[in-house]
Protein backbone atom coordinates (compact mmCIF):
# COMPACT_ATOMS: atom_id res chain seq x y z
CA UNK A 1 0.00 0.00 0.00
CA UNK A 2 1.26 3.40 -0.93
CA UNK A 3 0.67 5.55 2.32
CA UNK A 4 1.53 8.50 0.61
CA UNK A 5 -1.31 8.04 -2.35
CA UNK A 6 -3.71 10.26 -0.98
CA UNK A 7 -1.74 12.87 -0.15
CA UNK A 8 -2.65 16.39 -2.27
CA UNK A 9 0.47 18.11 -0.68
CA UNK A 10 2.80 14.94 -2.04
CA UNK A 11 1.66 14.65 -5.36
CA UNK A 12 3.71 15.97 -8.25
CA UNK A 13 1.12 19.00 -9.28
CA UNK A 14 1.08 20.19 -5.75
CA UNK A 15 4.42 21.73 -6.77
CA UNK A 16 3.15 23.87 -10.16
CA UNK A 17 2.55 27.33 -9.85
CA UNK A 18 -0.62 28.19 -11.44
CA UNK A 19 0.84 29.81 -14.50
CA UNK A 20 2.40 26.79 -15.40
CA UNK A 21 -0.62 24.27 -15.07
CA UNK A 22 -1.17 24.35 -18.49
CA UNK A 23 2.11 22.52 -18.90
CA UNK A 24 0.83 19.55 -17.06
CA UNK A 25 -0.72 17.92 -20.10
CA UNK A 26 3.11 17.12 -21.57
CA UNK A 27 3.06 14.46 -18.13
CA UNK A 28 0.13 12.93 -19.70
CA UNK A 29 1.20 12.82 -23.11
CA UNK A 30 4.98 11.39 -21.94
CA UNK A 31 3.24 8.46 -20.16
CA UNK A 32 1.20 7.47 -22.86
CA UNK A 33 3.57 7.89 -25.50
CA UNK A 34 5.44 5.23 -23.11
CA UNK A 35 2.47 2.94 -22.97
CA UNK A 36 1.93 2.57 -26.50
CA UNK A 37 5.49 1.67 -27.04
CA UNK A 38 6.16 -0.41 -24.47
CA UNK A 39 2.87 -1.96 -25.47
CA UNK A 40 3.43 -2.52 -28.85
CA UNK A 41 6.92 -3.68 -28.83
CA UNK A 42 5.85 -6.39 -26.18
CA UNK A 43 2.89 -7.31 -28.28
CA UNK A 44 5.63 -8.27 -31.76
CA UNK A 45 7.61 -10.07 -29.47
CA UNK A 46 5.19 -11.94 -28.08
CA UNK A 47 3.75 -12.64 -32.09
CA UNK A 48 7.91 -13.41 -32.88
CA UNK A 49 7.97 -16.10 -29.90
CA UNK A 50 4.46 -17.57 -30.45
CA UNK A 51 5.67 -17.94 -33.79
CA UNK A 52 8.75 -20.07 -32.78
CA UNK A 53 6.97 -21.93 -30.65
CA UNK A 54 4.79 -23.13 -33.46
CA UNK A 55 7.57 -23.69 -35.38
CA UNK A 56 9.28 -26.11 -32.61
CA UNK A 57 6.00 -27.74 -31.67
CA UNK A 58 5.39 -29.05 -36.04
CA UNK A 59 9.17 -29.85 -35.74
CA UNK A 60 8.71 -32.35 -32.66
CA UNK A 61 5.24 -33.65 -33.80
CA UNK A 62 7.13 -34.12 -36.99
CA UNK A 63 10.11 -36.00 -35.41
CA UNK A 64 7.93 -38.41 -33.70
CA UNK A 65 5.93 -39.24 -36.38
CA UNK A 66 8.60 -39.85 -38.25
CA UNK A 67 10.96 -42.16 -35.61
CA UNK A 68 13.16 -39.10 -36.29
CA UNK A 69 15.42 -37.87 -33.55
CA UNK A 70 14.41 -34.23 -32.48
CA UNK A 71 17.91 -32.32 -32.13
CA UNK A 72 17.46 -29.56 -29.85
CA UNK A 73 18.93 -26.30 -30.84
CA UNK A 74 20.21 -23.54 -28.12
CA UNK A 75 18.79 -20.66 -30.08
CA UNK A 76 15.31 -21.91 -30.16
CA UNK A 77 14.15 -19.64 -27.76
CA UNK A 78 13.49 -15.43 -28.04
CA UNK A 79 16.77 -13.55 -26.91
CA UNK A 80 15.68 -9.98 -26.12
CA UNK A 81 18.16 -7.42 -25.31
CA UNK A 82 17.88 -3.88 -24.14
CA UNK A 83 20.49 -1.37 -24.78
CA UNK A 84 19.60 1.39 -21.87
CA UNK A 85 19.14 1.09 -18.49
CA UNK A 86 16.93 4.47 -17.91
CA UNK A 87 12.89 4.65 -17.37
CA UNK A 88 12.05 3.18 -20.61
CA UNK A 89 14.61 0.45 -20.41
CA UNK A 90 13.34 -0.45 -17.30
CA UNK A 91 9.70 -0.46 -18.06
CA UNK A 92 9.91 -2.55 -21.30
CA UNK A 93 11.65 -4.91 -19.45
CA UNK A 94 9.19 -5.27 -16.89
CA UNK A 95 6.41 -5.69 -19.69
CA UNK A 96 7.83 -8.41 -21.45
CA UNK A 97 8.68 -9.86 -18.54
CA UNK A 98 5.01 -9.51 -17.28
CA UNK A 99 3.06 -10.40 -20.83
CA UNK A 100 5.12 -12.59 -23.13
CA UNK A 101 6.58 -13.50 -20.47
CA UNK A 102 10.19 -14.25 -21.41
CA UNK A 103 12.27 -16.06 -19.19
CA UNK A 104 14.80 -14.09 -17.11
CA UNK A 105 17.83 -15.55 -18.78
CA UNK A 106 16.39 -15.19 -22.01
CA UNK A 107 16.63 -11.04 -21.32
CA UNK A 108 20.12 -9.00 -20.85
CA UNK A 109 20.65 -5.27 -20.25
CA UNK A 110 23.59 -3.63 -21.37
CA UNK A 111 23.75 0.08 -19.96
CA UNK A 112 26.35 2.79 -18.70
CA UNK A 113 25.18 2.11 -14.95
CA UNK A 114 24.13 -1.64 -14.48
CA UNK A 115 24.55 -1.38 -10.66
CA UNK A 116 21.39 0.54 -10.52
CA UNK A 117 19.35 -2.51 -11.74
CA UNK A 118 19.61 -4.70 -8.78
CA UNK A 119 16.03 -5.04 -9.19
CA UNK A 120 16.55 -7.31 -12.28
CA UNK A 121 19.64 -8.86 -11.13
CA UNK A 122 17.78 -10.27 -8.22
CA UNK A 123 15.57 -11.54 -10.85
CA UNK A 124 17.76 -13.66 -12.70
CA UNK A 125 18.51 -11.22 -15.81
CA UNK A 126 22.22 -10.42 -16.81
CA UNK A 127 22.72 -6.54 -16.69
CA UNK A 128 26.69 -5.48 -18.22
CA UNK A 129 27.86 -2.71 -19.46
CA UNK A 130 28.65 -4.58 -23.47
CA UNK A 131 26.68 -3.92 -26.13
CA UNK A 132 28.56 -5.68 -28.46
CA UNK A 133 28.45 -8.70 -27.07
CA UNK A 134 24.58 -8.01 -26.29
CA UNK A 135 23.69 -7.77 -29.82
CA UNK A 136 25.79 -10.59 -30.50
CA UNK A 137 23.34 -12.70 -28.05
CA UNK A 138 20.13 -11.71 -28.94
CA UNK A 139 17.52 -12.20 -31.79
CA UNK A 140 15.79 -8.60 -31.11
CA UNK A 141 17.45 -5.23 -29.64
CA UNK A 142 15.56 -2.45 -28.59
CA UNK A 143 17.39 0.65 -28.49
CA UNK A 144 16.37 3.26 -25.56
CA UNK A 145 19.46 5.60 -25.43
CA UNK A 146 19.59 9.05 -25.94
CA UNK A 147 19.84 10.65 -29.07
CA UNK A 148 23.07 11.63 -28.72
CA UNK A 149 24.98 8.32 -27.70
CA UNK A 150 23.42 6.89 -30.56
CA UNK A 151 26.14 7.27 -32.93
CA UNK A 152 28.71 5.80 -30.49
CA UNK A 153 26.64 3.09 -29.91
CA UNK A 154 26.10 2.47 -33.83
CA UNK A 155 29.56 2.46 -34.48
CA UNK A 156 30.14 -0.27 -31.31
CA UNK A 157 27.53 -2.59 -32.71
CA UNK A 158 27.47 -2.92 -36.33
CA UNK A 159 30.18 -5.26 -36.65
CA UNK A 160 28.46 -7.56 -34.18
CA UNK A 161 25.07 -7.62 -35.92
CA UNK A 162 23.42 -10.85 -37.47
CA UNK A 163 21.48 -10.01 -40.63
CA UNK A 164 19.01 -11.77 -38.70
CA UNK A 165 18.87 -9.83 -35.51
CA UNK A 166 16.41 -7.32 -35.54
CA UNK A 167 16.94 -3.77 -33.76
CA UNK A 168 14.08 -1.96 -32.87
CA UNK A 169 14.80 1.55 -31.97
CA UNK A 170 12.84 3.96 -29.86
CA UNK A 171 15.08 6.69 -30.19
CA UNK A 172 12.43 9.06 -32.44
CA UNK A 173 14.59 11.42 -32.99
CA UNK A 174 16.97 9.39 -35.59
CA UNK A 175 14.59 8.38 -38.98
CA UNK A 176 15.11 4.87 -40.13
CA UNK A 177 16.79 6.15 -42.71
CA UNK A 178 19.82 7.19 -40.91
CA UNK A 179 19.61 4.17 -38.86
CA UNK A 180 20.07 2.06 -41.69
CA UNK A 181 23.43 3.99 -42.75
CA UNK A 182 24.65 4.03 -39.20
CA UNK A 183 24.14 0.42 -38.67
CA UNK A 184 24.41 -0.91 -42.05
CA UNK A 185 21.75 -3.02 -41.57
CA UNK A 186 18.74 -3.18 -43.11
CA UNK A 187 16.48 -5.55 -40.35
CA UNK A 188 15.18 -2.72 -38.31
CA UNK A 189 11.81 -1.22 -37.16
CA UNK A 190 11.24 2.11 -35.32
CA UNK A 191 7.67 2.68 -34.74
CA UNK A 192 6.41 6.49 -34.97
CA UNK A 193 3.46 8.28 -32.79
CA UNK A 194 1.91 11.29 -33.28
CA UNK A 195 0.00 13.14 -30.83
CA UNK A 196 -3.49 14.95 -30.98
CA UNK A 197 -3.35 18.87 -29.33
CA UNK A 198 -6.80 17.88 -27.34
CA UNK A 199 -4.99 14.79 -25.59
CA UNK A 200 -7.31 12.25 -23.46
CA UNK A 201 -6.93 12.27 -19.94
CA UNK A 202 -6.70 8.37 -19.94
CA UNK A 203 -3.30 7.30 -19.04
CA UNK A 204 -2.56 7.82 -15.65
CA UNK A 205 0.60 7.55 -14.02
CA UNK A 206 0.42 3.77 -12.96
CA UNK A 207 3.46 1.64 -13.84
CA UNK A 208 3.08 0.55 -17.84
CA UNK A 209 2.66 -3.32 -16.50
CA UNK A 210 -0.54 -1.88 -14.45
CA UNK A 211 -1.97 0.16 -17.04
CA UNK A 212 -1.82 -2.32 -19.76
CA UNK A 213 -4.34 -4.52 -17.65
CA UNK A 214 -6.88 -1.84 -17.97
CA UNK A 215 -9.24 -2.87 -20.72
CA UNK A 216 -9.56 1.58 -21.40
CA UNK A 217 -6.17 1.94 -22.08
CA UNK A 218 -5.10 -1.62 -23.36
CA UNK A 219 -7.58 -0.66 -25.94
CA UNK A 220 -6.22 2.47 -26.54
CA UNK A 221 -2.68 1.44 -27.21
CA UNK A 222 -4.41 -0.84 -30.06
CA UNK A 223 -2.70 0.43 -33.02
CA UNK A 224 -5.66 0.94 -35.12
CA UNK A 225 -7.09 2.60 -32.49
CA UNK A 226 -7.02 6.58 -32.07
CA UNK A 227 -8.35 6.38 -28.95
CA UNK A 228 -6.18 8.70 -26.35
CA UNK A 229 -5.22 11.23 -28.77
CA UNK A 230 -1.48 9.21 -29.69
CA UNK A 231 -2.46 7.15 -32.81
CA UNK A 232 0.78 5.15 -34.43
CA UNK A 233 1.83 5.08 -38.29
CA UNK A 234 0.57 1.98 -39.35
CA UNK A 235 3.33 1.65 -41.51
CA UNK A 236 4.97 -0.11 -38.13
CA UNK A 237 2.84 -3.51 -38.39
CA UNK A 238 3.77 -3.53 -42.32
CA UNK A 239 7.57 -3.43 -40.72
CA UNK A 240 5.97 -6.12 -37.81
CA UNK A 241 4.84 -8.24 -40.79
CA UNK A 242 8.00 -8.43 -42.79
CA UNK A 243 9.83 -8.81 -39.64
CA UNK A 244 7.96 -11.79 -39.06
CA UNK A 245 8.98 -13.12 -42.99
CA UNK A 246 12.33 -12.45 -42.58
CA UNK A 247 12.45 -14.81 -39.44
CA UNK A 248 10.97 -17.73 -41.71
CA UNK A 249 12.97 -16.78 -44.29
CA UNK A 250 16.81 -16.75 -42.43
CA UNK A 251 15.53 -20.86 -41.35
CA UNK A 252 15.29 -21.33 -45.32
CA UNK A 253 11.35 -21.82 -45.40
CA UNK A 254 9.24 -22.50 -48.06
CA UNK A 255 6.95 -19.53 -48.59
CA UNK A 256 3.62 -22.10 -48.64
CA UNK A 257 4.52 -22.84 -45.28
CA UNK A 258 4.84 -19.68 -44.31
CA UNK A 259 1.75 -18.07 -45.11
CA UNK A 260 0.60 -21.12 -43.43
CA UNK A 261 1.93 -20.25 -39.89
CA UNK A 262 1.12 -17.04 -40.46
CA UNK A 263 -2.52 -17.63 -41.07
CA UNK A 264 -2.61 -19.93 -37.90
CA UNK A 265 -0.99 -17.02 -35.81
CA UNK A 266 -3.68 -14.55 -36.67
CA UNK A 267 -6.55 -16.76 -37.16
CA UNK A 268 -7.72 -20.07 -36.41
CA UNK A 269 -5.68 -20.47 -32.60
CA UNK A 270 -7.95 -16.64 -32.33
CA UNK A 271 -10.74 -17.01 -34.56
CA UNK A 272 -12.80 -17.37 -31.73
CA UNK A 273 -12.33 -14.39 -30.11
CA UNK A 274 -13.80 -12.64 -33.62
CA UNK A 275 -17.52 -12.03 -33.43
CA UNK A 276 -19.33 -15.18 -34.69
CA UNK A 277 -20.66 -15.29 -38.32
CA UNK A 278 -18.86 -11.95 -39.38
CA UNK A 279 -15.78 -13.05 -39.41
CA UNK A 280 -14.08 -15.96 -41.39
CA UNK A 281 -10.13 -17.61 -41.03
CA UNK A 282 -7.22 -15.59 -42.46
CA UNK A 283 -5.72 -16.64 -45.45
CA UNK A 284 -2.73 -14.85 -46.27
CA UNK A 285 -1.43 -15.04 -49.93
CA UNK A 286 2.22 -15.06 -51.62
CA UNK A 287 0.56 -11.79 -53.46
CA UNK A 288 -0.19 -9.78 -50.05
CA UNK A 289 3.46 -9.51 -49.36
CA UNK A 290 5.14 -9.73 -52.49
CA UNK A 291 4.11 -8.47 -56.40
CA UNK A 292 1.75 -10.45 -58.19
CA UNK A 293 4.52 -10.81 -60.92
CA UNK A 294 6.86 -12.10 -58.12
CA UNK A 295 4.32 -14.55 -56.53
CA UNK A 296 3.53 -16.10 -60.19
CA UNK A 297 7.21 -16.71 -60.26
CA UNK A 298 7.68 -18.05 -57.16
CA UNK A 299 7.82 -21.68 -57.11
CA UNK A 300 6.65 -24.16 -54.24
CA UNK A 301 9.88 -24.64 -52.44
CA UNK A 302 11.34 -21.54 -52.40
CA UNK A 303 11.52 -19.29 -49.38
CA UNK A 304 10.49 -15.23 -49.65
CA UNK A 305 13.51 -13.31 -50.66
CA UNK A 306 14.91 -11.21 -47.41
CA UNK A 307 13.28 -7.59 -47.19
CA UNK A 308 14.46 -4.41 -46.46
CA UNK A 309 12.43 -3.20 -43.53
CA UNK A 310 13.82 0.03 -43.86
CA UNK A 311 12.46 0.56 -46.95
CA UNK A 312 9.19 -1.27 -46.25
CA UNK A 313 8.21 1.31 -43.34
CA UNK A 314 8.97 4.40 -46.19
CA UNK A 315 7.18 3.23 -49.10
CA UNK A 316 3.98 1.38 -50.35
CA UNK A 317 4.25 -2.72 -50.56
CA UNK A 318 1.29 -4.87 -51.47
CA UNK A 319 0.92 -5.29 -47.95
CA UNK A 320 -0.33 -1.76 -47.41
CA UNK A 321 -3.35 -2.55 -49.86
CA UNK A 322 -4.09 -5.60 -47.81
CA UNK A 323 -4.22 -3.69 -44.64
CA UNK A 324 -6.38 -0.83 -45.94
CA UNK A 325 -9.08 -3.41 -47.54
CA UNK A 326 -9.08 -6.03 -44.95
CA UNK A 327 -11.51 -5.53 -42.20
CA UNK A 328 -11.50 -9.18 -41.23
CA UNK A 329 -7.95 -8.82 -40.79
CA UNK A 330 -8.55 -5.46 -38.43
CA UNK A 331 -11.35 -7.11 -36.11
CA UNK A 332 -9.45 -10.10 -35.38
CA UNK A 333 -5.89 -8.14 -34.80
CA UNK A 334 -7.56 -5.96 -32.51
CA UNK A 335 -8.86 -8.96 -30.59
CA UNK A 336 -5.73 -11.03 -30.68
CA UNK A 337 -3.66 -8.02 -29.63
CA UNK A 338 -5.99 -7.65 -26.86
CA UNK A 339 -6.12 -10.87 -25.91
CA UNK A 340 -2.28 -10.97 -25.96
CA UNK A 341 -2.35 -8.96 -22.94
CA UNK A 342 -4.88 -11.04 -21.26
CA UNK A 343 -8.08 -8.92 -21.86
CA UNK A 344 -10.99 -10.51 -24.58
CA UNK A 345 -13.25 -7.84 -25.88
CA UNK A 346 -16.79 -8.23 -25.53
CA UNK A 347 -19.80 -6.49 -28.12
CA UNK A 348 -19.99 -3.73 -25.72
CA UNK A 349 -16.05 -3.31 -25.31
CA UNK A 350 -15.29 -3.09 -29.27
CA UNK A 351 -14.59 0.03 -30.58
CA UNK A 352 -17.01 1.96 -33.16
CA UNK A 353 -15.55 0.46 -37.09
CA UNK A 354 -12.65 2.63 -37.77
CA UNK A 355 -11.78 4.60 -41.40
CA UNK A 356 -9.69 1.38 -43.43
CA UNK A 357 -7.07 4.39 -44.06
CA UNK A 358 -3.89 4.53 -42.30
CA UNK A 359 -3.58 6.47 -39.32
CA UNK A 360 -0.72 8.59 -39.13
CA UNK A 361 0.66 8.42 -42.47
Amino acid sequence: MDLLEDLETMKFESGIHEEDQSWLYLLGRSHGLMTKACAHATFFCKLLHNLRESLNEKRTSKCHLTGLREETQDDDALKVGIIGGGHLGKQLAHTLLQFIPIPAENLRISTRRPETLDEFKKLGIQCFYQNASLVGWANVVFLCCLPSQLPNICVEIQTRLGKDCIVYSFVSAIPVSRLKLLLNHTNILRPQYQCAEDLAHIWGANEITAALQDPVILQATCPYSPAGGISLNIKWLEGMFYALLNFCTAKDMPHPQVLQHLSELFSSQHLKACREGEASPLQFQAQDFVSQIYAKNLSQRRPFPLFDLTTVQLKETPFSQYLSNSTTFQDCFTHLYCDSFGISLTKEQEEPEVSTGSPSQ
